[in-house]
């Protein structure tokens, strides 16, 4: 068989080792990328271009940079012409037509690290971290216009170890996507793919996080949704609360062995220790707004000869 023609669609640096696959593997050719436009970044505001389309200019491969692809005419009918095989979609940053998704002979497949339908959506990882979960996978899905609800063409299993944050299990999963793709292509190669249909009463869905879903109201979160929660939030957004108005940045979290009511505060145990609905924590390292880390007995010192008592405010977030 002769190679296969890909159009590879990603934007952030979480893509880039797929496309780096896609090159690498001596059954494929790319035929184009396509990639988000520059964007004004740092403090200079200066145009900067996403981690794809350096790679595909540093490797010469054809790129368009586009805020719509479904409005690129002349782009997508040289597509219709070009014979192209597939898509590849890792973290695009925008949804495609149906015109659009028709293009391909074989289909346009998106690269979604969850287990599917499990996780739909943009949060997946940091879903499966809040939700404690022991696993979770790197699904390679047909695309269909509902978005993460295609037929499943590779589910490839990834353990969720249980130091992993948000940081660790992006890496681990960016590292394993490649390993997934490397699979699926050679599924689809040698026309070995059999699709699986999404049991879609199952889905469950992992809208964007924001900043404010780091806000803690100890009143309401047992001690291991905290400790999950810390997880899934590090390092962004963080996890941070009230403490005498002042914004404070949670940075370590432990079990406390202190009886304390969820939402009270008791520092005659020594450190920050905090009741949440189950149990209590104590909140080892903390950074106050403005400040430089501190450890929690650090913080009570400063914070006892600025205010004499301390008490954790409640805020309307």
């Amino acid at each position: 068989m002769d190679k296969l023609n890909v159009v590879f669609f990603g934007t952030p640096d979480f893509s880039v080792g797929c496309l780096k696959t896609l090159l690498e593997n001596d059954n494929i050719n790319i035929s184009y990328v396509v990639t988000m436009p520059d964007r004004p970044a740092g403090r200079g505001k200066q145009l900067k271009s996403p981690p794809v389309a350096d790679f595909a200019k540093e490797h010469s491969i054809p790129l368009l940079q586009t805020s719509d692809i479904n409005k690129e005419t002349e782009f997508l009918n040289e597509l219709k012409s070009a014979g192209i095989d597939f898509y590849i979609v890792v973290a695009f940053a925008q949804f495609l037509s149906t015109s659009v998704l028709n293009i391909p002979r074989l289909g346009p497949f998106n690269i979604h690290t969850s287990e599917l339908p499990k996780y739909r959506g943009a949060a997946p990882i940091q879903y499966a971290l809040l939700n404690g979960d022991k696993r979770t996978a790197v699904t390679i899905q047909k695309m269909v216009k509902q978005m993460d609800a295609g037929d499943i063409a590779h589910t490839h299993s990834v353990i969720i170890d249980d130091e992993d944050t948000s940081e660790s299990l992006f890496l681990k999963l960016k590292s394993e996507s490649q390993i997934a793709l490397s699979e699926f292509i050679s599924k689809l190669f040698h026309n070995k793919v059999s699709y699986v249909q999404q049991d879609h009463s199952k889905a469950s869905f992992a809208p964007t996080i924001s900043k404010k879903d780091g806000y803690v109201d100890f009143k309401k979160v047992s001690s291991s949704t905290l400790k999950n929660m810390f997880r899934a939030f590090y390092p962004w957004p963080g996890l941070y609360f009230y403490l005498n108005e002042t914004r404070i940045k949670i940075l370590e979290v432990t079990t406390s062995e202190t009886n304390l009511p969820a939402g009270k505060l008791n520092l005659d145990f020594g450190g920050l220790n905090i009741g949440c609905i189950d149990g209590s924590v104590r909140l080892t390292k903390v950074q106050a707004e403005g400040k430089k880390p501190n450890s929690d007995i650090e913080l009570i010192n400063s914070f006892k000869n600025k205010f004499g008592e301390l008490k954790i405010t409640d805020k309307d977030i």
